[in-house]
C-alpha cells in the first residue's frame, strides 16, 4: 500500500471508530515520564489522541512543556506552554501557543509525536507535509514516542530516506 493509500485507509478507520462523540480515554502518560524535565507535546486535532490533560498535569508538576508552531509552509519551531491562556487557533486549524520560542532541543527529554498510522518498527506516516520529519531530522538524539489509538498500528507503513522512526509507540 502507498503512503496516499494507507492516509485515505486510515481516514476510513477513523470515520469508523471516531464517531465525533469525545473519545473515552485517559492518556496517563504522566507516569510514564516522572524523570523528564522537559516534554515535547502537541495540541490534538480532532482525530488524535487528547493531549490536554497530560500538558496541563505536566506544567502542575513543574515541568515545561514545548508545543510546535508552524512558522511557514515547510518548518516548524517549538513554543513554551503555560496553560490555554498561550494557545491560539493556527496553521490547519491546529491550537499553537503564543508563549516564548524555545530552542534549547538538547533539553527535551523526551517528543510525543502524533500521526495518522505507524508500524511496530516505529515508523510514523504523518499527514504528508513532513513538518516533524524535518524537525526531527535537527535533534537526532532525542527520544521520540509515538502516540495513538490501538487501530492506527498497521503492518506495515511505507518509508523513504527522511522519514524518522519513532523510538516507542504508545497505543490507547
Amino acid at each position: 500500500m502507498t503512503k496516499q493509500e494507507l492516509r485515505k485507509h486510515i481516514r476510513t478507520l477513523k470515520n469508523k471508530y471516531l464517531t465525533g462523540e469525545p473519545t473515552p480515554c485517559e492518556v496517563r502518560l504522566t507516569e510514564h515520564l516522572p524523570a523528564c524535565k522537559v516534554v515535547m507535546l502537541y495540541c490534538a486535532l480532532p482525530d488524535e489522541v487528547p493531549t490536554q490533560g497530560v500538558m496541563d498535569e505536566l506544567v502542575a508538576q513543574g515541568k515545561t512543556v514545548v508545543l510546535p508552531r508552524v512558522i511557514n509552509d515547510t518548518e516548524m519551531e517549538l513554543c513554551r506552554y503555560a496553560g490555554n491562556k498561550d494557545l491560539r487557533q493556527g496553521a490547519y486549524g491546529i491550537m499553537e501557543p503564543t508563549g516564548e520560542v524555545f530552542t534549547d532541543y538538547d533539553a527535551i527529554d523526551v517528543a510525543i509525536i502524533p500521526g495518522m498510522a505507524f508500524d511496530e518498527a516505529g515508523h510514523r506516516l504523518g499527514r504528508g507535509k513532513g513538518y516533524y520529519d524535518r524537525f526531527l531530522a535537527r535533534v537526532p538524539n532525542l527520544y521520540k514516542i509515538g502516540l495513538c489509538f490501538s487501530w492506527q498500528v498497521v503492518a506495515h507503513i511505507p518509508c523513504d530516506e527522511h522519514d524518522i522512526r519513532m523510538d516507542r509507540i504508545i497505543r490507547i
